[in-house]
């Protein structure tokens, strides 16, 4: 009989550490006062914080007991679709942490600090090699502030020659924060569906690109794990009106060290460093979203820049044409190291291997489970599949039915309901970092829950029923949240 991951044990649960602490309680034993003691001003010191007081017992016992309570990459299988949270080499942790990367101020002279200069430096070579690209900024902290920046940057191109341009083509199979970031620099963003294939025909966009459209945002991969072969077309297209185009390279992980971005027309390219380089992205930050452009853009780039000369590094506010400032300093430097670390300790072949397993496996789990699950594009994928609960509905179970259900099972869900252009969406990005043995198991998991859809649906009506908090009400928790624990 096969073994799932997921089982019952002994997970206890946990006060608040107000509800826990009890008066003259301590973890820490004050060293002897070597000096006269002086009265404080009440005024100044108030009643003071109001700090639980708990024995070192108790508070190694709560954070641990805390702990048994999460699921995360380096618990089991996290095939978390859009927003990969894959494996993290903790070697790229070390190199993050010596001391002279972590203990160097921000406000250091640049002869204090070459070695991080030099880094970053390097870090922007390896990024515009990667890619294809020409020119690099680490400024951006995430994703979505290397829209922006993108964003930014069409604006001062076109205000550059003089044109004052409107709106922005976003596909739907773009990721979600593409109009908004958008949006945000006062663009108009304009919707275009695609094609029965799931990817967007050149037709689609040369009916909307016009003179008062600065340029298209195109997710490639696309969010249904497809590649857009018509992209070199498309860039013609939105070229030959004066346009630019921004790639969201989010999903660059597919195709590292083989897609030429510079080639098929991009303009503009952001990179999700948690996606693709293995640098921790949980709870929203703190995230690295690098923007690489072409020749045309490079005067536009935010500053200060890192720019080497004669032999020294150091960093340049001198770039007239320059968006200007997008963060405090310079962007979270801590994660661009763990970046670094990861392309050196991969080496080109790696990097490429890395992209060619992602895919692997996404297609091998497209391959095993279409008979299960209905699938929308039945074609070669590429770092994900998307996968829809048509097949199960007859049985009123839906897919948010089927993942509480795989909880239960030992893995965490994958995104669901997203993209929008499948109802009832399945995301399922395995990331190359899992084994054939692990993904079987998944794999399994899901066709033992697609026979319980059909033989006890009530069975993941009522899922998960192995975990510490049973199925919640979503509609209340939304609307009336408890935040005290």
């Amino acid at each position: 009989m096969k073994e799932y991951p997921g089982a019952t044990g002994l997970i206890l649960n946990e006060p608040l550490l107000w509800e826990k602490g009890k008066q003259g309680r301590s973890g820490f034993s004050m060293p002897r006062r070597d000096v006269a003691p002086q009265p404080l001003d009440d005024r100044l010191a108030g009643d003071g914080p109001d700090f639980p007081q708990l024995s070192e017992i108790d508070v190694v016992r709560h954070y641990t007991r805390l702990s048994q309570w999460n699921f995360g990459v380096d618990t089991g299988m996290y095939p978390l679709g859009s927003c990969t949270m894959k494996y993290n080499p903790k070697t790229n942790e070390r190199q993050a942490a010596q001391p002279g990367f972590a203990r160097a101020h921000p406000m250091l002279d640049d002869d204090l600090c070459q070695g991080i200069l030099q880094l970053m430096y390097d870090l922007e070579q390896f990024l515009i090699e990667i890619t294809g690209m020409d020119a690099a900024t680490l400024q951006p902290a995430a994703g979505a502030h290397g829209e922006l920046t993108g964003m930014l940057l069409f604006h001062a191109y076109h205000k550059s020659k003089g044109a004052a341009r409107s709106k922005i083509i976003v596909p739907d199979t773009a990721h979600g924060t593409n109009p908004a970031s958008a949006a945000l620099c006062g663009y108009r963003p304009v919707a275009v569906k695609s094609n029965d294939q799931g990817i967007l025909a050149p037709e689609a966009v040369a009916a909307v690109m016009d003179e008062q459209t600065a340029g298209i945002m195109v997710t490639n991969p696309n969010t249904l794990g497809l590649f857009e072969e018509n992209i070199n077309k498309i860039s013609a297209i939105v070229h030959a009106k004066g346009g630019l185009v921004y790639g969201d390279g989010a999903n660059m992980n597919a195709v590292m060290g083989i897609v030429h971005m510079g080639q098929i027309g991009i303009d503009v390219l952001h990179l999700n460093l948690h996606k693709t380089f293995a640098t921790p992205h949980g709870g929203g930050g703190p995230g690295a979203g690098p923007v690489c452009v072409r020749r045309h853009l490079e005067p536009f780039l935010p500053v200060p820049r890192v720019i080497k000369q004669k032999g020294r590094y150091r960093l340049s506010q001198n770039f007239k044409h320059s968006i200007g400032r997008l963060h405090a300093f310079y962007g979270n430097v801590g994660v661009l190291i763990k970046a670094y670390s990861y392309i050196l300790s991969m080496g080109a072949e790696n990097l490429k291997k890395a992209s060619q397993l992602a895919v692997l496996n996404a297609n091998y789990i497209k391959e095993k489970l279409k008979d299960t699950f209905h699938l929308a594009y039945d074609r070669p994928c590429m770092h994900e599949c998307v996968f829809s609960d048509k097949l199960q509905q007859p049985y009123e179970v839906t897919t948010l039915d089927m993942v509480k259900r795989l909880m239960d099972y030992g893995f965490h869900p994958p995104t669901i309901y997203f993209p929008l252009v499948v109802p009832g969406a399945l995301m399922i990005e395995p990331t190359e970092t899992e084994a054939k043995e692990d993904i079987d198991l998944f794999i399994d998991s899901l066709k033992a829950i697609a026979a319980e859809a059909r033989d006890n649906p009530e069975l993941l009506h009522a899922a998960p029923a192995r975990c510490r908090r049973k199925r919640l009400d979503e509609t209340t928790a939304a609307r009336k949240p408890i935040l005290t624990g």
